[in-house]
């Protein structure tokens, strides 16, 4: 009852954070990928490379 308003602008605007709710686990997951990482520009550095837009094909070595 106290969100009512806001639920029904919501509904009548069709705003969604499914977006913001996506990043955010995505900011999640690579937390629990870097756990043990030295220092944290090291995790902002994989935070922004898997949130930056195009994906960015990096090099892998060759067997």
């Amino acid at each position: 009852r106290r969100r009512r308003d806001d639920i029904l602008t919501t509904i009548r605007l069709g705003y969604s954070n499914a977006r913001i709710e996506a990043f955010n686990n995505k900011i999640k997951v690579t937390i629990r990928m870097a756990y043990g990482f030295r220092n944290t520009d090291n995790l902002i550095a994989m935070i922004k490379l898997r949130c930056s837009g195009p994906p960015i094909h990096l090099p892998t070595p060759i067997l």
